[in-house]
């Protein structure tokens, strides 16, 4: 009867000791899934869309020029907003240029920041955050001025960089054409204001 007692033991130890190494040969494994998904997590290439060529009714007024400061200021990094790709065009002399910039009424500054647009604002305010990158926090967009261009003015013109407005908003790159002027109070003038109001449909 002792004899049987040891035997079983001795099995029972046996399988135990078993299980206990194959369990460590797994813990040690890393299985190739696991290594497929670290691979395909690496960011994704940031990728600009739409044209940085002026519009067919605009290009007489402007002439490309090269001016890499300049152009370097506007540029920003995949969703920090700014500018994507862009290029520096220089006002000709008998140039007659509107700009149109959406505006934050809290902030005194606002009315003439870098960012303009040769088109003035319409439709859904939504689309036109998406289509700019102006994420919520930056401005309610309650104003509405529209200048002209001063002649020998340099300006930026190119497509949005994405902008993340928080964990739950990111604006992709974006086609829409924007203007940014350095100084655009020194650059614009015949500057006339309009208020937001409500529209619905």
């Amino acid at each position: 009867m002792k004899k049987i007692q040891i035997r079983n033991t001795l099995k029972t130890t046996s399988i135990v000791s078993m299980t206990t190494l194959t369990l460590i040969g797994c813990a040690a494994h890393t299985p190739d899934k696991d290594n497929e998904s670290v691979a395909t997590s690496a960011p994704i290439e940031n990728v600009c869309i739409g044209t940085t060529d002026l519009p067919d009714s605009l290009s007489p007024y402007f002439e490309e020029v090269q001016d890499e400061a300049l152009l370097t200021q506007t540029l920003g990094q995949p969703e920090k907003g700014m500018l994507c790709q862009g290029k520096v065009y220089q006002a000709k002399a008998d140039t007659q240029v509107p700009l149109y910039r959406a505006w934050n009424s809290t902030n005194p500054h606002s009315q003439f920041g870098k960012w303009w647009a040769f088109s003035q604002p319409e439709g859904l305010v939504s689309k036109y955050r998406s289509d700019y990158e102006i994420c919520y926090q930056w401005s309610p967009l309650d104003k509405l001025v529209s200048c002209t261009l001063k002649a020998g003015t340099k300006v930026v013109v190119g497509n949005g960089q994405s902008a993340m407005c928080s964990k739950y908003l990111t604006y992709d790159v974006s086609q829409s054409q924007q203007v940014y002027l350095a100084e655009a109070e020194q650059s614009l003038s015949n500057c006339d204001v309009k208020d937001a109001v409500f529209s619905w449909e």
